[in-house]
């Protein structure tokens, strides 16, 4: 179980790096969000445990507001993708994963950018 923490860990620290420009470049977020992957509702488990249940004095009002709109609109868990594939094929399975997570990024990119020009 250990070796699989790292390998998740090493991964979140390589997603980390195209993170940053959205204000969530912390592979601790990086993990969360890839347990997100399997359902949605544990990426705020998986903060809460990885930060000791301190998430709000982590993070920049900004990077939050950023997290969330990044979590709402990147891809859907893996029985939404599963269904996806079964009804249009693979590719567009790949598809909506990809362009999902390309449209949050810009849209938590702009939501950080936004909150840091008006100082929230």
């Amino acid at each position: 179980m250990k070796r699989i923490l790292c390998i998740l860990a090493a991964v979140a620290g390589v997603l980390a790096i195209l993170l940053i420009p959205v204000g969530l470049g912390d592979w601790k977020i990086c993990t969360a969000l890839i347990s997100g992957f399997m359902a949605k509702e544990s990426v705020v488990s998986t903060l809460e445990v990885l930060f000791g249940g301190s998430v709000a004095s982590m993070m920049a009002p900004a990077a939050a507001a950023s997290l969330l709109v990044f979590s709402l609109l990147y891809t859907p868990c893996v029985a939404a993708i599963a269904a996806v594939k079964r009804e249009l094929g693979g590719r567009w399975a790949v598809t909506v994963v990809v362009l999902q997570c390309v449209i949050a990024w810009i849209m938590a990119f702009l939501v950080k950018i936004i909150g840091t020009l008006i100082g929230f």
